[in-house]
């Protein structure tokens, strides 16, 4: 690793990236510098000192100002502000036979480690782990774990890319909770962010100003630097990044956060060169790690072999279909919504495209959205009925399942597990759970009030916040209380009503493997206001027919001879033994 510090048995090696004229590594312990640093050809100072071991505490004097704690810095045990801690990556690793999921495979998990479990911690997520792995699980998908400032947040606000942060537990407690995942055969992928810094805490511009590229703006600050002055050790700074998680902690995948806001224009994306070093390394330990991004512009480039000019990412969040499942459900049509009329007709092209925009004009845009997926596999794109965006970015937190009906609920969880896309589960979904998700953030004062009143000024132009007593009810993200009540209840599932959508939930995991155990054509297709899925196999077909509203489904007859898998009002399932799919 090129930044950071380095512990390597008999003494620490620092790395860091800056320009100022005095750089000084001082300990807590002493105020004294410890050396002087040596440049190195790639612009990064080095400093070995002998004699440091892990759980030593320092931090940078630059040019006498300080101290500051390190930008690559692996553990920040009073938070973003505090000391910077030496951490020893070694550890007793377990999963050497453990092979991750294949993409085609893969039904993703989303959790917020801090609200997972009551206790918010790697150690107490890790014993829940068996309960996904009987749920059906195979990958668990960790909101970001950086360094953020303050008790609790959502991850977004990371600055300490490097660290992960003090809320959850230390470094070698994360270690266990993904050795233990994959004694379960469960692969583990982590939300990172590359295009921006957290509000509070991130140093970077003080060690050097080419972090930044201040022409580009994000709707969350200053755009980091990927094709502005010295970009190359920038972008150098997040591959690092990435490899770090790959190497010493042994993550499977990435979710990688809005890329639609990562501006380059170099002659190489930054995107596209982060997934070679990633595949070349994963290669070279013997593993593999899929790269997925979250990107809103339904942009086939991503996916794409480099050789056709694309960035050859293995997914992406597609959010077409949860657009269409809320707006055909809860009736949603402000904002985004306002593109998506959730007709039978307009789920099956979803279904059948990966995304249902690929070219059109947006209204709510005002410009042409989407580009065509001809090419791409179903795999490859990543839905779901609910996530922490499409649930935290409401007002309340509403989930799905607090707004419709039952029976409804249960139907467009069948379609999404179902579908030929690579389903994501958001904790609790698989229950119903009542609590909600909310947005969450623990800021110093004059920030936090800053970051209430844009939360409440963003939902002004929605009907129901249109006076100021509706927008004060809207919950303070800052409230300690606003993070407790996203925690998961995990005694609901001793209860009657959620046992049921857990088998439901259960049994729906477990016909997905058996439908996609072959190679199969899908096809999908609106029918007098239902949804008709067929999967067509070499020695069975399964169909579905689907109504969204959950009424009655007409009876399908018996000339099909088919075996009734399951039908539940809204919902049949049935499979024809020994078709002929010529």
């Amino acid at each position: 690793m090129p930044f950071g510090a380095q512990y390597l048995v008999d003494g620490v090696l620092f790395q860091v990236w800056t320009e100022t004229d005095e750089v000084e590594l001082v300990r807590e312990d002493s105020e004294e510098a410890l050396g002087s640093f040596s440049l190195r050809e790639d612009g990064v100072r080095e400093l070995y000192v002998p004699g440091v071991n892990p759980g030593a505490r320092y931090a940078y004097r630059l040019n006498g100002a300080g101290p500051f704690p390190d930008p690559a810095s692996r553990f920040q045990p009073e938070g973003v502000h505090g000391w910077s801690e030496v951490v020893d990556a070694a550890f007793a690793w377990s999963d050497a036979d453990f092979k991750a999921p294949k993409l085609r495979d893969c039904v993703f998990y989303e959790l917020h480690v801090g609200c997972f479990t009551p206790e918010g911690t790697y150690r107490a997520a890790a014993e829940r782990l068996p309960y996904l792995q009987d749920l059906g699980i195979n990958i668990v998908q960790l909101m970001p774990l950086a360094a953020v400032p303050g008790r609790w947040n959502w991850g977004y606000d990371g600055v300490g890319l490097f660290a992960p942060t003090a809320n959850y537990g230390r470094p070698e407690e994360l270690r266990a909770f993904v050795d233990r995942c994959h004694q379960l055969g469960l692969g583990v992928a982590l939300d990172v962010v590359y295009n921006h810094f957290g509000p509070d805490g991130a140093y970077h511009r003080l060690f050097h100003p080419h972090f930044f590229n201040d022409a580009v703006k994000t709707p969350w600050g200053d755009g980091l630097n990927f094709d502005g002055e010295g970009a190359e050790i920038a972008r150098r700074f997040f591959i690092s990044n990435a490899l770090y998680w790959l190497e010493e902690f042994h993550v499977d995948a990435f979710r990688l956060d809005a890329t639609h806001a990562m501006v380059d224009q170099s002659p190489r994306h930054f995107l596209s060169e982060l997934r070679e070093a990633v595949a070349e390394r994963a290669a070279e330990l013997g593993r593999a790690c899929l790269v997925i991004a979250e990107d809103e512009r339904n942009w086939s480039r991503l996916l794409q072999p480099q050789q056709e000019g694309g960035y050859a990412l293995d997914a992406v969040w597609a959010d077409d279909f949860h657009h269409q499942i809320r707006r055909a459900t809860a009736g949603d049509h402000h904002g985004y919504y306002q593109d998506f009329l959730g007709r039978p007709e307009d789920i099956a092209a979803t279904l059948r495209q990966g995304w249902f925009y690929t070219g059109q004009f947006s209204a709510h845009r005002q410009a042409t959205r989407g580009t065509s997926p001809q090419g791409l596999r179903p795999e490859q794109f990543v839905v779901c009925i609910q996530n922490h965006d499409q649930i935290g970015n409401r007002a309340r937190g509403e989930r799905l399942h607090h707004q419709v009906e039952l029976d409804v609920y249960l139907v467009a969880t069948t379609l999404l597990l179902l579908a030929p896309q690579t389903p994501l589960l958001f904790m609790g979904q698989e229950w119903a759970a009542t609590s909600p998700f909310l947005y969450f953030t623990d800021h110093e004062e004059a920030l936090g009030r800053l970051v209430t009143e844009g939360r409440r000024r963003e939902f002004a132009h929605f009907p129901e916040f249109q006076d100021e007593a509706s927008r004060h009810r809207i919950p303070d993200p800052q409230a300690a209380t606003t993070f407790e009540r996203s925690k998961l209840k995990w005694e609901e599932l001793d209860e009657a009503e959620h046992r049921v959508v857990w088998r439901w939930y259960k049994g729906l995991l477990e016909l997905r493997r058996e439908l996609f155990r072959q190679e199969r054509e899908f096809r999908a297709a609106a029918e007098q206001e239902q949804l008709h899925l067929a999967w067509h196999g070499p020695e069975d077909s399964i169909e579905a027919w689907i109504h969204l509203q959950a009424k009655p489904l007409p009876p399908r007859g018996t000339a099909t001879k088919a075996q009734t898998l399951f039908e539940r009002k809204g919902i049949r399932v049935d499979r024809q033994l020994g078709a002929n799919v010529a």
